[in-house]
C-alpha cells in the first residue's frame, strides 16, 4: 500500500484535495485492513451525520498538509 503515495506535491488545489481524500482512505485501510469488515461497517457510518462530519474533518486536515507542502499553490 505504501507505494501508492510518492509525493504530496500536486499541480492544482483540486489535485491536492483529491490527494487529501486518498490519504484519508489510506488511513482507514491501514486502520482496518479487512475489506469485508469495512464493507459491513459502511452502512452504519454512511447514515450517521457525526461520522460524516468527522470524515470531512480528516480530509480537511490532510488538505491542510497537502496545501502547505505545495506552498498553497502560489
Amino acid at each position: 500500500m505504501s507505494d501508492r503515495l510518492t509525493s504530496l506535491i500536486t499541480k492544482t488545489p483540486q489535485e491536492g484535495f483529491e490527494l487529501a481524500i486518498t490519504l484519508a482512505q489510506m488511513g482507514v485501510e491501514y486502520t482496518q485492513p479487512s475489506e469485508s469488515i469495512r464493507k459491513k461497517l459502511r452502512p452504519k457510518y454512511a447514515r450517521n451525520a457525526d461520522s460524516l462530519i468527522m470524515a470531512s474533518h480528516v480530509i480537511a486536515v490532510h488538505y491542510q498538509t497537502v496545501a502547505a507542502a505545495n506552498n498553497y499553490w502560489k
